[in-house]
């Protein structure tokens, strides 16, 4: 039994599908689908029944990922252990966070961290699910709430203030119920956020016109004239075509957490990188 055939299998849990595991551990499909049969002949067993909606696990299979993830956890804490006291500024750094933090916010201090550090690899993914930085999925996370994994280091990075975004040019609603007015908002999934429940409240008669889990998107909405938004300031006061207005209140800010695993707190380029973070947007 081979320990990349564990995480082929791994990947294969998680995804349901091969295309999908093969895209998360850069191999290609075929070579995924020869080291998973590889795998189960070595275990004697078949450990995924292949449906048409994908890669379902067996009995047998569900006992061998409590296993694996066991295996998993350990091989990955060695790495992050030696990772961490790893002192070169060079190497790579996985960054995660939410599209429009990463575009309107990290973006323009990651570049000036590139021209001071260029031999450090930054990737940044963004996405609304949280990835796992004990599983290596991440190295450096930001999340609009505190982290409650036992084994992250975390800290407040920054208040974002929000506010009330209309195209520029167009008519102001006035204080009132919202009565003809269009909104933009998130979608339900993500309808307990705070600012939803603030337009809510602020225009209880204004319809709803849009959804969207992305924020970027949400302003070039409105931008387009669709209705009314609340963003991000960060986002909202550089974006072209919109308008900030006011109703006599503000809608409510946010923090943002960064956390990294407490193994890495040697690494050398996540700490350059943090101390840059905090020096241009803590406090």
């Amino acid at each position: 039994m081979e320990w990349s055939d564990l995480r082929v299998f791994l990947a294969v849990a998680r995804e349901g599908t091969l295309g999908a595991a093969a895209r998360r551990v850069g191999q290609t499909q075929p070579t995924m689908g020869r080291r998973l049969r590889a795998l189960e002949q070595a275990v004697g067993h078949t450990l995924f029944q292949r449906t048409p909606d994908g890669f379902m696990l067996t009995e047998e299979g569900a006992a061998v990922l409590r296993h694996a993830e066991r295996i998993e956890e350990e091989v990955l804490a060695f790495q992050r252990q030696l990772d961490g006291q790893e002192q070169h500024l060079e190497g790579p750094l996985r960054l995660t966070a939410s599209d429009w933090f990463g575009t309107y916010v990290l973006s323009p201090v990651l570049a000036d961290f590139a021209r001071m550090h260029p031999g450090v690899t930054v990737e940044l993914l963004t996405d609304t699910r949280f990835f796992s930085l004990s599983r290596r999925e991440a190295d450096l996370a930001f999340r609009i709430q505190p982290f409650d994994e036992p084994d992250v280091v975390a800290r407040k990075l920054l208040r974002m203030p929000y506010g009330l975004y209309t195209k520029a040019g167009s008519a102001h609603p006035q204080a009132g119920d919202g009565s003809g007015c269009a909104l933009i908002t998130m979608d339900t999934a993500f309808s307990e956020m705070p600012d939803v429940a603030w337009l809510q409240r602020t225009l209880p008669k204004a319809r709803v016109a849009f959804r969207s889990n992305a924020r970027a998107i949400h302003a070039q909405m409105c931008a387009h004239g669709a209705g009314l938004a609340v963003l991000p300031r960060s986002l909202g006061d550089g974006f072209p075509g919109l308008e900030r207005i006011d109703l006599g209140k503000e809608p409510p800010a946010r923090d943002t957490w960064v956390g990294y695993h407490r193994d890495l707190k040697r690494l050398a380029r996540l700490r350059a990188l943090l101390d840059l973070l905090v020096d241009r947007l803590a406090n």
